[in-house]
């Protein structure tokens, strides 16, 4: 971006995105939200979502537990 304000809103999307992710959002909605794919928003952003395996098991069991 050439200008500092151009800069700042991308920033500022960035951090939106990264956080939506990290609050568990779904990756569909998001990318829809920013107007891209999924697969170019996972590629840019992936690293949000990292570690969050713990997460996604406890909602995993939490699903299963509800056919037993």
């Amino acid at each position: 971006m050439a200008s500092p304000l151009g800069r700042r809103a991308y920033d500022l999307r960035q951090s939106a995105l990264s956080t939506w992710l990290n609050a568990g959002v779904d990756p569909t909605e998001v990318a829809e939200r920013a107007g891209n794919s999924v697969k170019v928003l996972l590629s840019r952003y992936a690293k949000c979502i990292d570690g969050r395996q713990e997460i996604a098991n406890r909602k995993i069991e939490e699903l299963l537990r509800e056919y037993e």
